[in-house]
């Protein structure tokens, strides 16, 4: 049986960025990758996008992989407007030292990129899914539906809200149904998108436009339920109509050049980070509303955390205390996020007149207070 000091259990944008993080500490890594680790990047833009704050572009930037990204598209702002208040609130470089928020780039364009750094390393991808695991004194036995096995010292789960290690490992979560799901395309318009990605929160929905260039960009359409599948029976003209209508036209008519794809929205945190030898990293250990576009984020932050903690202690690989500061450091972060994208959720959701014009007066306060922006501005995107 092949052993290694650390396997992952998923080769996604997350999966990938920790073991390219580690291989560069010289740990000897394996990811476990049942679908290809290694996508094709087409003419179109793929639906499946992130918004990609300054720190996680560091991070990328420090493993040498975010020159190599092929495409990717940097804004300068981000407007919101309500439909139901008076309220907007424009976050942008102004008064700032940076000259960008952010990145919005295709998710398989960030995974392509980290696969082609991977390959400089001597980090083993394997074509298998797990079907067992056990727990072993020096770590875990890893059984595959290749009917073989392999052995490591640290088992790390990276492999999604659906999560076979987090399951197999028996470790629980706490789930907050929202009873919305997600709809994404991408769409042409008429007029540019200015490198600024815009959100337009109506009676029973959220609208973010997340530019892809001059007059491109992926949308997500974040819907009750009944509204959602309403949409979704739409065809793609009549979906179009319905998506400029729903920003007041301010980009001209648009038109549909994807498939129109809906996925449930379930902020989901696992009750534990970390047992002896084993750690959940990105969406295996939280999932949170796509309201700010901050999930990747959130798991890069994980990856940097996790890489520091096991860069610098000297105590076994997989040692529960080095683990637990891992957690600890990261848990507040996930947890704060996900609760602030839950309020927001509610307070949008609600539109009863005193909460529509409270609503509207927090948003033009803060939008009035270059101070107050700026501190919000910059703890969002990881600069605090």
């Amino acid at each position: 049986m092949k052993h290694f000091d650390l396997v992952i259990v998923g080769g996604g944008m997350v999966g990938q960025a920790l073991a390219l993080s580690l291989a560069k500490q010289s740990f000897n890594i394996a990811i476990i990758e049942p679908n290809n680790p290694n996508p094709t990047l087409n003419d179109e833009f793929h639906t499946r996008v992130s918004a990609i704050t300054p720190k996680s572009e560091q991070l990328l930037t420090d493993l040498g992989v975010w020159s190599n990204i092929k495409r990717k598209q940097a804004f300068a702002a981000t407007e919101v407007w309500d439909q139901n208040s008076h309220g907007s609130l424009k976050f942008d470089t102004e008064y700032e030292t940076f000259n960008h928020l952010g990145h919005i780039v295709e998710n398989d364009a960030i995974q392509l990129a980290l696969y082609q750094s991977l390959q400089a390393t001597q980090v083993a991808f394997i074509d298998a899914k797990v079907v067992g695991l056990t727990r072993q004194d020096n770590g875990y036995q890893i059984q595959l539906d290749n009917q073989t096995a392999i052995g490591c010292q640290l088992l790390v789960g990276a492999d999604g809200a659906r999560s076979k290690v987090r399951e197999i490992t028996g470790i629980v979560t706490t789930d907050t149904d929202y009873q919305q799901k997600a709809i994404v395309c991408n769409i042409k318009a008429k007029k540019n998108f200015n490198k600024t990605t815009w959100q337009r929160f109506l009676s029973n929905s959220i609208i973010a436009l997340l530019p892809l260039g001059e007059y491109e960009a992926s949308i997500v359409w974040s819907a009750e339920n009944t509204l959602a599948d309403e949409l979704m029976q739409l065809s793609k003209e009549e979906f179009a109509k319905r998506l400029s209508a729903g920003v007041e036209y301010r980009f001209g008519e648009f038109e549909v050049v994807s498939d129109i794809q809906a996925f449930p929205l379930i902020e989901r945190s696992a009750q534990t980070y970390v047992k002896e030898q084993l750690a959940l990293v990105g969406d295996a250990a939280h999932n949170i509303h796509p309201l700010a576009g901050q999930g990747v984020n959130l798991g890069f932050a994980d990856v940097i955390e996790l890489s520091k903690q096991l860069g610098s202690n000297k105590s076994k690989l997989g040692d529960y205390g080095v683990l637990r500061k891992y957690a600890r450091a990261r848990r507040l972060d996930n947890e704060l996020m996900a609760k602030t994208m839950t309020s927001l959720n509610w307070i949008y959701k609600e539109n009863n007149e005193p909460l529509r014009w409270l609503r509207g007066f927090g948003m033009n306060v803060i939008n009035d207070n270059p101070t107050l922006k700026s501190f919000l501005q910059k703890h969002a995107l990881g600069n605090s």
